[in-house]
């Protein structure tokens, strides 16, 4: 047994994803990088074993009523764990964030602010004082009664519903209805009220269309079809709709994405009228500090809500809660994030950003003695921002914590005071540690594929910039902190957006459309989901599954059983194991414990019921065939060609390590984007196309960068045009063009500092990139 003061965590026989049977020791109190190739097993060592150790011991001390209320991640497959200190974790998974979710409340920002209103605001004259809930619009003692606190109403006009007014009824005026049957009974309806139907649009009465369109009356009326030949339909009860209530209740509703988005388009969405997009009640909106209400000082960007808050004079509790929002606000401003405003809603930043708000809120909360599980914190960060996160982690290790950091970024790895490197490759190649010591040992050890760039001490290829054959002009652009920008981007190049997190480069290439001179075909690549699911995988999305299936169905023993397509899919009911619907594995409440998931009892796993699985293609069941990783499954394909193509390029970004039927919910930002520009790849392409990827390298090992960028240059050199915004360094300077915003983030930034060359751009007075750039291409400035 190891003494209660051994300094080490030691992990034993971890088994989590493809760990191999680990046998690791990580020091306490210091700063250690896990590191190693996409997809090696940092992250199931990480997160899936140490973190979720910690936290599962940490449930066993709660109340067992109290643990039935908390998420729980399952007990990891390890043998033990010895000298472990309670965890916290901060990653990059986003929960699904709402509109009502901002920067204010990530912080806890908005509960200082409010109580800084309630106990000292200036109140109008004879007002009485209101409580903290008074001040948010998440609640029903703040929220607008009108928007219900959401700042904005959608409302919909004659000109949305009926966009070709010369059309009837019949000929489908009113585009915002259903299709099929749905807007047929809703016309048959309207017929049997007595509407003339077959009338142009534009020639019926002012008061019968307002009816028609908006009423909230849903009137009940006997329908009687018109016959069609040989079939008799009867008469039925139809209840109207207006077209207004249709769109509202889907939009408010329906479940479905798609119908939503329809919805959508007939809505036009506007400040409400009646709290002015301030989201508030009037009584809240009638308090106000230093001059302004809380809706004004909540729209400032931090680094100005902290001048507005210094040097406020006032009572006792001004000073105090000023105080407070003033400490809470500098942790924030340090880590490079003062251009934010604590009304910013959270879906609109980027993953990198909410980390760091995270970790801010962490800074302040001065615990000690923990242990920090972080998720790639330098994840979409300027390299001079990751100065500042560097700062900010040594900080959390000097308040007596210690700092696990699963990381790419090569200036975070040179930083740490002792390094886990797990592969040497990745999925069934990867799962080993090969190194965990001090990051100056891994230069020694050969089978690393991180030691090679981490110690590389060879300049940089002279690459040869190519000659634009066009150019595509985007703007003036006047929107979010860009002010009348306009960028040019050369076409059948590879171009690079740089700047610092906030100085406007998602907003400039999202002006880029189809619709500009030059772009033919426009291709967006970001990291979103594949997949909400686990049904969705790698076969399904790419397409690969449905010429599995057809391959299947296509054999003798399929087609003497009478087997269609359909029966080799796990979706739908025929060829799926109806015990577990198809999904592999059955949920088992434990009551007080975290429910876990179990292979299902009748098909093990397999998904399929036993007479699917009794047909085979080249000795193999269609489970197996979804069991193969990418690169097996390369070998076991190599004579069907719609098959062999797909893989080919699955391959060729990287992904050869993962399963066919891999769930959609266990890839990362940075696989979920390789596989869609896989999917990409694979396609015949007809005349030139502009790529845009938003930080493809985002969660890369430097090896899968490389491998990366030889496809994103072949597409470049295959005549096509790539635009990426990016903060790798050794990825611009191997571009051909680089665009840099800034200078600095939000109202400092929004501006082109310097365009051309990386060499050029490498030497630009006034870029915070160029010093970065100017390391990278082999210069110094």
């Amino acid at each position: 047994m190891h003494s209660p003061h051994d300094p080490f965590v030691r992990v034993r026989g971890a088994r989590e994803h493809n760990l191999r049977d680990v046998d690791v020791d990580v020091p306490r109190d210091v700063l250690a990088v896990f590191t190693g190739v996409s997809g090696s097993g940092k992250s199931s060592l990480a997160f899936g074993t140490i973190y979720a150790e910690a936290q599962r011991r940490y449930f066993e001390s709660v109340a067992p009523y109290a643990r039935r209320l908390i998420h729980q991640v399952g007990a990891p497959k390890v043998g033990e764990i010895t000298g472990l200190p309670p965890a916290v974790s901060l990653q990059q998974r986003r929960s699904a964030p709402t509109s009502r979710s901002s920067v204010g409340t990530v912080t806890n920002l908005s509960n200082s602010l409010r109580m800084l209103f309630s106990r000292a605001g200036t109140y109008p004259e004879g007002a009485e004082r209101l409580d903290s809930d008074s001040f948010s619009p998440n609640t029903a003692a703040g929220a607008c009664p009108e928007c219900h606190g959401l700042g904005r109403v959608h409302r919909t006009t004659e000109d949305l519903l009926v966009p070709d007014p010369s059309l009837s009824i019949r000929e489908g005026a009113i585009a915002a209805w259903p299709g099929a049957w749905q807007g047929k009974n809703l016309r048959d309806v309207l017929d049997a009220l007595g509407h003339d139907v077959d009338r142009p649009w534009r020639e019926l009465p002012r008061a019968d269309r307002d009816w028609i369109l908006f009423t909230d009356e849903q009137p009940v009326v006997t329908v009687h079809p018109v016959r069609d030949a040989g079939r008799i339909q009867r008469p039925y009860q139809g209840t109207y709709m207006s077209a207004r209530r249709y769109v509202m209740k889907t939009f408010s509703d329906s479940k479905s994405q798609t119908l939503r988005a329809k919805a959508e388009r007939f809505l036009a969405s506007a400040d409400c009228p009646a709290c002015g997009g301030s989201r508030l009640r009037p009584e809240a909106m009638a308090v106000t500090f230093a001059g302004r209400t809380i809706a004004d000082l909540a729209a400032l960007p931090l680094s100005e809500l902290a001048k507005s808050l210094e040097g406020e004079g006032g009572s006792e509790a001004a000073r105090v809660l000023s105080d407070d929002l003033l400490a809470r606000i500098a942790t924030i401003t340090e880590l490079g994030l003062g251009y934010l405003s604590p009304d910013r809603a959270t879906p609109t930043l980027s993953a990198g950003e909410l980390q760091r708000l995270r970790l801010a809120t962490q800074l302040r909360s001065g615990l000690f003695g923990v242990v920090y599980v972080l998720d790639e914190p330098s994840a979409g960060l300027h390299p001079a921002d990751t100065e500042s996160l560097l700062t900010v982690l040594d900080r959390l290790k000097a308040a007596g914590n210690s700092v696990f950091v699963v990381e790419h970024h090569l200036d975070v790895m040179r930083h740490a005071d002792w390094l886990v490197d797990v592969g040497p490759d990745a999925g069934e190649h990867g799962g080993q540690v090969l190194h965990s010591g001090p990051v100056a040992d891994l230069e020694s050890v050969p089978r690393s594929a991180t030691a090679r760039f981490l110690f590389d001490r060879e300049p940089a290829p002279e690459r040869r910039v190519r000659t634009p054959r066009g150019w595509l002009k985007v703007g003036p652009v006047s929107r979010h902190n860009l002010h009348d920008v306009t960028a040019e981007f050369p076409l059948g190049a590879f171009t690079a957006v740089t700047g610092v997190s906030g100085s406007g480069k998602s907003t400039l290439i999202g002006e880029v459309t189809e619709d500009l001179d030059g772009v033919g075909r426009l291709v967006c690549v970001d990291q979103k989901p594949i997949g909400r699911t686990p049904r969705s995988n790698l076969a399904t999305y790419t397409g690969l599954f449905d010429v599995v299936r057809k391959a299947f169905a296509a054999t003798d023993a399929a087609r003497t059983r009478g087997f269609g397509v359909g029966r080799f899919s796990f979706n739908v009911a025929g060829g799926r194991c109806e015990t577990c619907q198809g999904e592999g594995f059955v949920s088992v409440e434990l009551l007080f414990l975290p429910s876990t998931y179990a292979p299902c009892p009748d098909c093990g796993g397999a998904r399929y019921n036993p007479g699917t699985l009794e047909v085979t293609y080249h000795g193999r069941n269609i489970a197996e065939v979804l069991d193969l990783t990418v690169e097996s499954a390369a070998e076991f394909f190599a004579d069907t060609p719609a098959v062999a193509r797909s893989l080919r390029t699955l391959l060729d970004v990287g992904l050869g390590y993962l399963r066919l039927g891999q769930p959609a919910t266990e890839l990362s930002g940075g696989e979920a984007q390789r596989i869609k520009l896989a999917s990409e790849l694979q396609r015949v392409r007809r005349g030139h196309t502009l790529y845009l990827l938003d930080e493809p390298t985002t969660g890369l090992h430097p090896a899968d960068v490389e491998v990366l960028m030889r496809q994103l240059h072949g597409l470049v050199d295959a005549g096509h045009s790539v635009v990426v915004v990016e903060h790798d360094m050794a990825v611009v300077a191997g571009a051909d063009w680089v665009i840099d915003l800034g200078p600095g983030g939000g109202d400092e930034g929004g501006r082109v500092v310097a365009s051309g060359p990386p060499a050029a751009v490498a030497g630009a007075e006034g870029s915070r990139t160029a010093p970065y750039l100017a390391r990278a291409t082999g210069g110094d400035r």
